[in-house]
């Protein structure tokens, strides 16, 4: 399910370079497009599903990436690293940033359908997903960990011992963590989760024995929950983090790879990481909020 998250929301994160807002249409429709100067300059005209605006799709259950930070009357505000970096390339680009918040295949769908300009999940720049999306220059390098829980840890610390049926594996849906944990432990019992927030309960209470995560991401986590272990570094020739650009626009995609390097280039993104790790490490919320925007 959207919810929609307006930009006002995000005010109170304004100083630490946090913010994002609203949704594309409740319908999934592809939207009037309009056209807007990228960057400020002549770099061109970019279309957009929605006039004066960048609609950014996200699934806000990976922090540091993206989650809802909690502030002491339990508000929830949207913050992570990406959506600092989509507040910086909607600036970048003279447009009102538009914020989607769904399940992270979800983020693929949106895509798909071309019902958003851009999905920002920590998404791997996967070739099986290049039918559905362009995908933009590296922002972030990450890497990927096998995770369970401290009193496991010496059962779990192979892949010998994570490929077996009797062994029970979680990975997120549609992501490259299930990818590998296909390819690292074909024989186990694999079960696919929609949240990073759902394998994380599954761990903690013993249904799952074992989950692939990202590593940045499991980190994030056992702030929280020190009960849970890294044992193992997971090996992909698919390295780093790029945005889902809607496909046949290479106007945006420019305009994009442009915003990126201007924010690696000026610190920007440094501070976004540093920033966002630290909010993470505080109370946080990380799923979708119910109808009226509080926490489920």
């Amino acid at each position: 399910m959207k919810k929609r998250v307006l930009a006002l929301l995000l005010a109170a994160c304004t100083a630490m370079s946090f913010a994002a807002c609203g949704s594309s249409n409740e319908d999934n429709s592809t939207a009037d497009s309009t056209e807007s100067t990228a960057g400020g300059d002549d770099s061109g005209e970019v279309q957009t599903v929605t006039a004066g605006k960048l609609t950014v799709a996200t699934s806000p259950d990976f922090a540091p990436y993206e989650f809802y930070a909690v502030d002491e009357d339990g508000n929830p505000t949207l913050a992570g690293f990406d959506m600092a970096l989509a507040q910086y390339i909607a600036d970048y680009m003279g447009l009102e940033l538009e914020v989607v918040t769904v399940d992270f295949d979800g983020v693929l769908s949106e895509l798909q359908t071309k019902s958003v300009d851009l999905g920002m999940a920590g998404l791997a720049p996967d070739e099986k997903r290049e039918s559905i999306m362009e995908f933009s220059d590296i922002y972030y390098q990450g890497a990927q960990s096998v995770v369970t829980v401290k009193d496991n840890a010496d059962t779990y610390n192979s892949f010998e011992a994570l490929n077996k049926s009797d062994v029970r594996i979680g990975a997120q849906t549609g992501s490259l963590q299930l990818d590998l944990a296909n390819e690292n432990s074909a024989d186990a019992d694999i079960i696919s989760l929609p949240k990073v927030t759902d394998i994380i309960s599954e761990l903690i209470s013993g249904k799952l024995d074992a989950a692939y995560i990202e590593t940045d991401v499991a980190k994030s986590y056992q702030q929280n929950y020190p009960e849970l272990e890294l044992v193992l570094d997971v090996p992909t020739d698919i390295t780093g983090s790029a945005i889902g650009v809607c496909k046949d626009n290479p106007e945006l995609l420019a305009a994009v790879n442009e915003a990126i390097a201007a924010a690696v280039e000026d610190g920007s993104m440094n501070q976004f990481v540093a920033e966002a790790n630290e909010l993470a490490s505080g109370q946080t919320y990380e799923g979708l909020l119910d109808e009226n925007g509080d926490i489920q």
